[in-house]
């Protein structure tokens, strides 16, 4: 009874012994391989970016065999099981636009396997993420991919180098380049060639830097060393990722899923790991009230020809004030009762009302100029965030893409059509087609539905593993950096 009163205020661990009749978990020499285990669990999370002081292995004694030690040995057990299978952190703790719920195993049954398994190691080892994207960024966090350039290296001198541009000031920077993994051959060392440029891409990728290829003042300062420490800012981003693919730990990233990604303003199509399908994206402009959140949810429907129902907080914001100044401004769209029945403007006195007693809804017909594009792509969620073409198509030419209310313009929306409808017609192209020129709203049902997924990694592999760094456009990265190092889960720099 006395190990049942000292872990009362765990819910988890008196669910535990509650269930195993108060036997020990750690103490006796029968125990030993599982402290083993435990012990060298903790001494390997600084590989997950968690530092090993969270789990106070000086508390673990070498010879327990008091109650407080089969206590410390548990808590401890505990916490590294739920930190691996759900992360550290609540998201939404960390961030409120971050609406991502961990889906967390049960901790009682995870020490249950902890008591019964043969090996206890593996019960630790299997804990934390298996998908390829945790495992490379744990290489990288372990320092495989270096960008620090060897200080009695020559300095590359600040210059703008484009491709056909020549120099001596070329050499040092091929140099550089080439020591840390990002060489190209060269018949004129001099010259600022279509491989060095290549080369340059690759290394800004990395070090997350727009990659045009050009060695202008940024690159070639960050490939000096100087101003903010590329590996600092590269480990930072490196574990926040890790810590955000563990709130994702029950999801299943086997299975074909959409996968969009904000600060890299990329949507794709991911299939047994492997991506099948790219396209350019636009994302919430950095505002409170527009900037996209996190969540998954499920693909059901695709909407061709869609209406353009104008979200409540768009009507009131940007709307609302026109029609008040002129009751027939913004005729494109149809001002709907509650009913959905479109009334004549002319007796509505838009004067009377403000954004707390508007009652209409707006609404957009199908037509080329539509808000919504050609076609629109639904998975019902709470804040109606929903991926859509758009008639804006000069602003994929832009590098940094944070444009949007909210949703998720597509740069190759048809395509993309076809490519979930693929799974369910041999003719995807006639499917939409012919939905597309009956010129009616037509609802095209998923058959399954496809899981989504809205995620924010500004660490993330390439298609050949290196890991690529991006801008943390709403910076939440830096916030949930702040909530993992307050946890005692982020080493200082």
């Amino acid at each position: 009874m006395e190990l049942a009163r000292a872990v009362a205020d765990d819910p988890d661990l008196a669910a535990f012994y509650g269930a195993n009749g108060l036997s020990p978990l750690f103490l006796g020499s029968e125990n030993a391989p599982r402290r083993a285990a435990l012990k060298a669990a903790i001494d390997s999370m600084p590989r997950h970016g968690i530092p090993s002081a969270r789990y106070a292995p000086q508390t673990l004694s070498d010879r327990p065999a008091a109650l407080s030690d089969e206590i410390a040995y548990a808590r401890q057990a505990a916490k590294l099981l739920r930190d691996l299978t759900g992360g550290v952190l609540t998201p939404s703790s960390a961030d409120p636009e971050i609406k991502r719920e961990p889906h967390r195993p049960s901790i009682p049954d995870l020490l249950a396997r902890l008591q019964q398994a043969s090996d206890p190691a593996t019960v630790f080892a299997e804990a934390a993420p298996r998908h390829p994207g945790y495992l490379a960024l744990q290489e990288a966090l372990a320092g495989r991919e270096d960008l620090v350039v060897p200080a009695d290296m020559p300095r590359a001198p600040e210059a703008l180098w484009r491709v056909g541009m020549q120099g001596q000031g070329v050499v040092p920077l091929r140099a550089r380049l080439e020591e840390i993994g990002f060489g190209s051959e060269a018949q004129d060392p001099t010259l600022y060639d279509m491989a060095l440029s290549g080369a340059v891409a690759a290394y800004q990728r990395a070090a997350g830097l727009p990659d045009d290829g050009v060695a202008g003042p940024r690159t070639i300062a960050m490939l000096n060393g100087d101003g903010p420490s590329v590996e600092g800012v590269r480990r930072r981003a490196i574990i926040v990722a890790l810590e955000r693919l563990r709130w994702m730990a029950g999801e299943d990233l086997e299975a074909r899923h959409v996968w969009v990604n904000i600060p890299e303003f990329s949507t794709t199509i991911v299939e047994g790991g492997q991506e099948v399908f790219r396209t350019r994206s636009v994302v919430g402009k950095d505002t409170s009230d527009m900037r996209t959140p996190e969540f998954s949810e499920m693909m059901s429907n695709l909407v061709v020809n869609p209406s353009w129902n104008v979200p409540r907080s768009i009507a009131v914001r940007d709307y609302l004030p026109k029609l008040r100044a002129d009751r027939h401004a913004v005729s494109h769209l149809d001002v709907v009762d509650r009913g959905g029945r479109i009334l004549s403007r002319d007796g509505i006195d838009f004067s009377q009302y403000t954004a707390a007693n508007f009652p209409f809804r707006l609404r957009q017909k199908p037509s080329d100029d539509n808000a919504l594009g050609a076609v629109k792509f639904i998975f019902p969620n709470p804040w109606n965030i929903y991926l859509h073409d758009t008639p804006t198509k000069h602003l994929f030419g832009t590098a940094v893409r944070a444009y949007s209310n909210g949703c998720i313009r597509i740069g190759d929306p048809v395509d993309l059509a076809h490519a979930l409808l693929s799974r369910q017609t041999d003719d995807p192209d006639g499917v939409y087609a012919r939905a597309r020129d009956s010129g009616r709203e037509t609802w095209l049902k998923l058959r399954p539905a496809v899981p989504v997924h809205l995620v924010y990694f500004t660490a993330w592999p390439d298609a050949s593993g290196r890991v690529r760094l991006l801008d943390d456009i709403y910076g939440r990265d830096a916030r949930i950096w702040q909530a993992l190092q307050a946890e005692g889960a982020a080493a200082a720099d």
